[in-house]
């Protein structure tokens, strides 16, 4: 299965992302098969820089984005996001069965 998700770079304490894609069995900072953008988180607002038209087709081949990536590639516009349906407000109490 083909992953996209995030590989670290940058000093200590100082990260900065690159969004690859890569099998998922490699290590985080392992072998990418391509590179779709960069993330850096530590200026305001954080910066994303993601190629859409390669993103778009390593989506349309069946890859599948992490969470963390999913809500960057929302954000960048990649892809669209999905109402969520609305939460349950109350507990619901099971009764004891004798």
């Amino acid at each position: 299965m083909v992953k996209i998700r995030l590989t670290r770079l940058g000093d200590k304490k100082s990260p900065f992302y690159r969004v690859i894609v890569a099998d998922a069995r490699t290590t985080r900072d392992g072998k990418a098969i391509d590179i779709l953008g960069t993330y850096d988180p530590k200026i305001d607002p954080p910066e994303i820089k993601i190629d859409t038209a390669k993103a778009k087709d390593w989506l349309a081949k069946g890859a599948q984005p992490t969470d963390t990536v999913k809500s960057i590639l929302v954000k960048a516009g990649v892809i669209e996001q999905k109402e969520r349906p609305p939460a349950k407000t109350g507990a619901v109490k099971k009764e004891k069965s004798e």
